[in-house]
């Protein structure tokens, strides 16, 4: 049999996380006797009732929540079988507070899961897809009503496929930093580590290097670009980084200095990556991150996720090693498409223009670690070229991109799309809590405004916590401007969204 616990959650909305008052409820009675029927394939595992303000304690390899902030709510857990033949499930949950909204919320995780056949299936679309019908099926069953509206919220291995391929599964979907093109990702995983790897090699470059020797020069040439000098670069791609002005001088201690083949590898990582015929793979890092890359894909120790990919989930290699790697395999991982995990069709105007007028409001840091964030404007620019190609619409009616300066991938335990020198929490999916829940500084507060309201966001404020921890206060905030504008400081309090516009 294959298991596949897939990391992930129906969470009924509560006034707390999307604005609304709460129309419909429910109880620890009915909490207690709910029992859902005719639901083909899902079967009840447990229900458990959280009283207001009680500890909920949950944790998996993916996550963990221990709060004792929330509302009353039931925790529905379901089994659901994706494949009978295969013997396939996928676990997941509804979370159906006792004052409900008429809204529903999806939350989606990073990361793998699965390895096996049927489990890659799972893990690519098809338990989000299954959890997400379940989950519906199940609040109306609760609550004796269907949700008005749905909505998505993830990051990483966000779900863009669900409404690529089924664009009537929600009104709008907020997603950060998408592992969306995946035989492309791990392909350029490999790449970016083979570039300074291994360890003995005359082009590695220790943690020390990035941080004390490449870091400060990296603000040196760029940081002033913004009109602020701040450590925070706003549009990185300002940024012609010359890394030769770090060239070794005879004699100097080369733990403060760059030799020729490091400088050839700083080249490499920092470009977009073409393979054969000039074949655009994926973009590469952009400068400002340069405390968090060696732990990202250029460390002494390779990232695990991409061998893990080839060996698994494309080639059933277990000795499979990143040194193996060569050019030939990414047509094989697009052939392949394990899990038919790539999620790249640039056209959503089925989504956009059925019956729920889709939207999509998608985020990225400029320092992402794991994941280019080249590759969310390339997607974005695919979508915007079919989507003008194609038909009478204007993207930013449906599709908006807001760019985080600063921002990393993830920000140490199981804060995703967050971290780094930024106003990093706005609302995303496992970020530190926003400033505010209304839609300037909550960007799914900003989706439900503009789903039900037709407002939608041109600016978000995030906000940067000393060490980004709420109870500690506010270090700063500053705006996030939607794509292509950019952050520009037009002087005044430089810790004040307020001294800064878009342009």
């Amino acid at each position: 049999m294959v298991a596949f616990v897939a990391t992930f959650a129906l969470l009924v909305a509560n006034a707390a996380v999307a604005l609304g008052e709460a129309t419909v409820g429910g109880s620890k009675a009915a909490c207690t006797h709910f029992s859902p029927s005719n639901i083909p394939d899902v079967s009840l595992t447990a229900t458990t009732y959280f009283p207001a303000n009680a500890r909920v304690d949950i944790s998996n390899i993916f996550s963990s929540i221990n709060t004792t902030d929330l509302p009353a709510f039931c925790r529905v857990e379901l089994k659901i079988t994706t494949n009978a033949t295969a013997g396939s499930f996928a676990i997941t949950e509804v979370w159906l507070p006792d004052s409900w909204n008429s809204r529903t919320l999806t939350i989606g995780n990073g990361g793998f899961g699965g390895g096996v056949t049927n489990a890659i299936v799972d893990w690519g679309w098809r338990a989000v897809h299954l959890s997400v019908v379940a989950g519906k099926e199940i609040t109306a069953q609760y609550y004796k009503t269907a949700a008005k509206k749905d909505y998505y919220l993830g990051c990483s291995t966000g779900k863009l496929k669900e409404i690529q391929f089924f664009p009537d599964s929600f009104d709008g979907v907020v997603i950060g930093s998408p592992a969306n093109w995946m035989s492309h990702l791990q392909a350029w995983s490999i790449h970016m580590s083979l570039n300074v790897l291994p360890t003995t090699s005359s082009r590695f470059m220790t943690p020390d290097i990035w941080m004390n020797v490449i870091g400060p020069e990296v603000m040196k040439q760029c940081d002033a670009l913004d009109g602020l000098t701040d450590g925070i670069i706003n549009d990185p791609r300002a940024c012609s980084f010359d890394p030769e002005t770090l060239t070794c001088r005879p004699g100097q201690n080369t733990s403060t200095c760059l030799t020729g083949d490091q400088i050839g590898a700083l080249h490499r990582i920092y470009a977009d990556y073409y393979e054969a015929n000039q074949t655009y793979v994926f973009g590469g890092y952009y400068p400002g991150g340069e405390n968090v890359y060696p732990f990202g894909l250029v460390g002494a120790s390779p990232f695990a996720l991409p061998a893990d990919w080839y060996r698994f989930f494309v080639l059933n290699d277990t000795q499979f090693t990143q040194e193996d790697y060569n050019a030939s395999l990414i047509q094989i991982a697009e052939q392949i498409n394990p899990g038919q995990s790539d999620a790249i069709d640039p056209n959503l105007t089925a989504f956009a223009t059925g019956p729920r007028h889709g939207k999509v409001l998608h985020y990225v840091g400029w320092a992402d670690q794991l994941i280019s964030p080249g590759n969310s404007l390339h997607y974005y620019e695919t979508v915007h070229e079919f989507t003008q190609a194609n038909s009478s619409l204007d993207i930013d009616d449906f599709y908006r991109l807001f760019t985080v300066p600063g921002m990393n991938h993830w920000l140490m335990p199981f804060y995703c799309c967050a971290g780094g020198q930024a106003a990093n929490a706005f609302g995303g999916v496992s970020q530190p809590v926003p400033l505010s829940d209304d839609p300037q500084h909550n960007i799914l507060s900003a989706m439900v405004r503009w789903v039900e309201e037709g407002v939608a966001p041109s600016t978000l404020v995030g906000v940067k916590y000393k060490n980004d921890v709420k109870a500690n206060g506010v270090e700063f905030t500053r705006p996030m401007c939607k794509y292509p504008a950019m952050v520009r400081f037009r002087g005044g309090n430089p810790n004040s969204a307020s001294s800064f516009f878009c342009a």
